[in-house]
C-alpha cells in the first residue's frame, strides 16, 4: 500500500509518499509538473508524523540532518549519487563535477546531474546542495528560487549555530 500526505512548508506544499514504514518520495508541488497522487494511494497523515516533525525542525533552522527510514529505488549509479549527496554537509555546496570525482567517476558530471534531478526525496537527500561550476545556481525541480531559499536557510542557520 502506498500512503501519502501533504504538508505546508516555506517552499509551498510538499507531497510525502511512503509505504507506512519508510519515506519513498518528497516532492515540491510548486514546480512546473506537480506530482498528483493516483487513486490507489491512500491519504495517511499519521504515517508521516516523524517526517513532518523533522521537516518542521529543519525549516525552523533547528535540524541539520534527518533521521528517517528511506526506501530508495534507482539504478546503482543513482543510488551511489544519492548516497554521496547525503555526505555533503549542511550549509555547504558542491559542484556536480566534484561530486563525480568523489564517487570515482570524474568524467560523469552530466550523469551526476541527471541522477541528482531524479532524486525522489528532495530536501532530505540534499540535491539542492549541488551547484554548477563556479557556484552557479543551476536547475532544481522546485525551481532555482526554492534552491536559493534552502541554501540561504542552511547558511543562516549554520552561522547562528556557530555563533551561538
Amino acid at each position: 500500500m502506498t500512503a501519502y500526505t501533504t504538508i505546508d512548508s516555506p517552499l509551498g506544499e510538499l507531497l510525502l509518499v511512503g509505504d507506512g514504514g519508510a519515506l519513498r518520495g518528497l516532492y515540491l508541488q510548486q514546480r512546473r509538473l506537480p506530482v498528483g497522487p493516483p487513486p490507489e494511494w491512500r491519504r495517511e497523515p499519521d504515517a508521516f508524523a516523524a517526517v513532518s516533525g523533522q521537516l518542521g525542525e529543519y525549516f525552523a533552522g533547528e535540524r541539520t540532518s534527518f533521521d528517517l527510514s528511506l526506501a530508495l529505488t534507482g539504478t546503482p549509479f543513482q543510488l551511489r549519487v544519492w548516497e554521496a549527496l547525503g555526505e555533503v554537509g549542511y550549509g555547504e555546496t558542491l559542484s556536480y563535477g566534484e561530486l563525480a570525482r568523489r564517487i570515482g567517476r570524474p568524467s560523469a558530471a552530466r550523469a551526476v546531474g541527471a541522477a541528482n534531478g531524479a532524486n525522489p526525496i528532495s530536501i532530505v537527500i540534499p540535491c539542492h546542495r549541488l551547484v554548477g561550476a563556479g557556484g552557479a545556481m543551476t536547475g532544481y525541480s522546485g525551481g532555482v528560487e526554492s534552491k536559493r531559499l534552502l541554501l540561504d536557510l542552511e547558511t543562516s542557520a549554520a552561522s547562528s549555530i556557530c555563533s551561538g
